[in-house]
């Protein structure tokens, strides 16, 4: 399998409508690890002000595959995940970091840790998911 670069990963999130709709960013790609980010804003919100889990959910979800597609490549789907929400989210910034603990040849397993950067410049974890990206890729 030939490595995909940064630009590669980027043009995979620009193909997905519903990341555009977000306004998410691959702040980082390589090595088993990716980094997205989303800017918080007012219709990403749930009705008590802070940001909506199903937002955090996509950007676990979205984090684990993109990390997972490091060591196994482009053509990956989700295979599950599960999210645990620490505390309510509000920031400016949504960060969703993803690395991998383990790849196989047909699968990995990754770790997401959701992040929010206050005003202050502080940043607060809130979430943490683990989950599985596995190869749809034919020999």
């Amino acid at each position: 399998m030939t490595a995909l670069t940064l630009e590669d990963a980027r043009k995979g999130l620009a193909s997905q409508p519903f990341s555009v709709l977000l306004g998410t960013r691959l702040a980082s790609f390589g090595d088993g690890e990716t980094t997205l980010e989303l800017d918080v804003r007012e219709d990403l919100l749930q009705q008590n002000g802070f940001l909506h889990g199903g937002v955090l959910a996509y950007a676990a979800d979205n984090a684990i595959t993109f990390a997972a597609g490091t060591t196994l490549g482009p053509a990956i789907l989700t295979g599950g995940f599960s999210i645990n929400y620490l505390r309510p989210a509000k920031g400016l910034r949504l960060l969703a970091q993803a690395r991998v603990l383990h790849s196989g040849r047909s699968q990995a397993t990754c770790r997401c840790d959701l992040s929010v950067l206050g005003q202050d410049g502080t940043v607060t974890l809130c979430a943490a998911a683990q989950g599985t990206a596995v190869s749809i890729a034919r020999p």
